[in-house]
């Protein structure tokens, strides 16, 4: 299992790995899989082929300019594996271009097409700001993308 924890509000994040043979009892020590300053949110996995693809947000909470590596990036491994090492090169697929309806996608799944291999769905949510004075002054949005993901060996 793979998982977020921390603090929006202490901007800190990070992503962490554990696994259980049935997902209720007996899990593993918690490991750190995302470094803090990766701002990892939510890591996705899927079985294409032989290998695993997986697809994850990098957000920004904090002030100022959002940094260009916020969005969705795609990675790929032969297992799915615990270490972040064990994957491939992050490649960005999606930045945090403010699109009018959303910015800064976050919290991705994504469903392989029945077709040409490699042909995915990717899901995500989004938000922006509104022009409401309250507390929250955000709309959530949802959105989905359909893509190739890049061919290749699983590392």
């Amino acid at each position: 299992m793979w998982y977020v924890a921390g603090s929006n509000h202490e901007d800190y994040l990070v992503q962490g790995y554990a696994e259980s043979e049935d997902g209720r009892t007996a899990w593993s020590k918690h490991e750190i899989f995302a470094p803090p300053e990766m701002k990892m949110f939510d890591f996705c996995v899927g079985q294409r082929g032989e290998g695993f693809d997986a697809i994850f947000s990098q957000v920004w909470v904090g002030q100022g300019t959002t940094p260009a590596e916020t969005g969705l990036w795609w990675c790929r491994a032969p297992a799915p594996s615990g270490a972040l090492s064990e994957w491939s090169e992050p490649i960005q697929i999606m930045t945090a271009e403010d699109r009018g309806w959303h910015s800064g996608p976050w919290k991705p799944s994504f469903q392989f097409h029945e077709g040409p291999e490699g042909k995915a769905f990717i899901f995500f949510d989004g938000l922006y700001r509104t022009n409401d004075p309250g507390p929250f002054p955000f709309a959530f949005t949802l959105g989905c993308v359909e893509m190739d993901l890049p061919p290749g060996p699983p590392h």
